[in-house]
């Protein structure tokens, strides 16, 4: 993180208010040689307090946070803030505009880019600025996820396992305050490159969501998370406004390695059991049909552990290796 970003934040953190400008980059392609690319940020300011830092995006497939934060923008009260908020709707702006989960650019995926490399790809010096000029200010983040094109989740916030007892805690309370219905704390798979990472080693608070999918969006899921997004700047301290109430009590869960499925073979999934069914372990959740072979029987797929089913496969097809549940269980 030593060396300096090729980034340029068209804010000017000496005022106060809101102020809506861009994270630019020079981008020299076929089509533009002395091009740039822009992504949008919005920094709202008003006197000392917090700096808490939104972002949505992060994969271009999932659009609940740039939906729910460039609302939210819009509509907070300056004269409630206290401190800083900064929004960054679109933090990997060229995958949203394509739709697609990585960069269409340079093909990477923004959440494992966060390695500190400013001259890296497009991608990396997208992370590289947000981890050295925003994340370095902040003392709080929200990252809104979804499930994108190939995934499906019943509606839940997102926390972690830390080995910091204390730092965990604080998010758990940061989790319960977000409002959605299914508080999930969880050890990450793989956490190398990650925004979160990048947040929690410096000792700060993170969450994050996954909120519906299938690559659009629903009223409800878009709902969850501009509410969720409010409740956290009420929780941080930043907003002084009322918190929007939970549709329903927050329930927390936990999920371990074992509680994720992937498709052991290829062919076309019927799925059993619905989002947020209590399942047993060897219960039948899906069956994989194979059509070049209609005289055998779908392969049964079922569930390795007892819990509620929090995500899917979307579509109708999958391929061997393929994500295709995932489960969770109340906390002990």
């Amino acid at each position: 993180m030593n060396k300096k970003s090729k980034g340029r934040l068209t804010i000017d953190w000496e005022l106060t208010g809101r102020q809506f400008g861009s994270l630019n980059f020079p981008w020299s392609r076929n089509e533009s040689a002395w091009g740039s690319l822009q992504i949008p940020v919005i920094v709202i300011q008003n006197g000392e307090g917090p700096f808490v830092l939104l972002t949505g995006g992060n994969h271009g497939d999932e659009y609940e946070g740039p939906l729910a934060l460039s609302n939210l923008a819009r509509a907070i009260d300056v004269q409630r803030v206290t401190g800083t908020i900064c929004i960054v709707p679109a933090l990997n702006y060229p995958a949203l505009k394509a739709g697609t989960r990585l960069s269409p650019i340079d093909g990477l995926n923004m959440n494992r880019a966060f390695r500190g490399r400013a001259e890296g790809t497009i991608t990396e010096q997208i992370a590289h600025f947000v981890e050295a000029e925003l994340i370095s200010r902040a003392d709080a983040v929200l990252d809104i996820h979804a499930g994108g094109r190939t995934m499906f989740f019943q509606p839940f916030a997102v926390s972690h396992q830390l080995p910091d007892k204390a730092q965990t805690l604080r998010a758990r309370e940061a989790l319960i305050a977000f409002g959605a219905p299914i508080g999930l704390i969880l050890e990450e798979l793989d956490n190398e490159g990650m925004l979160d990472t990048a947040v929690e080693e410096k000792g700060k608070l993170f969450l994050s969501t996954e909120l519906g999918g299938g690559g659009s969006t629903t009223a409800a899921t878009v709902k969850f998370a501009q509410d969720g997004a409010h409740n956290f700047l009420v929780h941080t301290g930043v907003y002084d406004t009322a918190p929007k109430p939970a549709v329903s009590p927050v329930v927390i869960m936990q999920n371990e390695a074992d509680g994720y499925v992937s498709a052991q073979n290829s062919g076309f999934i019927e799925f059993t059991r619905e989002l947020g069914e209590a399942v047993e372990a060897g219960q039948v959740i899906a069956r994989i049909h194979d059509f070049e072979h209609l005289d055998k029987e779908p392969l049964a797929v079922t569930a390795p552990v007892t819990g509620t089913l929090l995500g899917r496969h979307f579509g109708g097809y999958i391929a061997k290796g393929d994500f295709l549940a995932m489960f969770a269980s109340p906390e002990a």
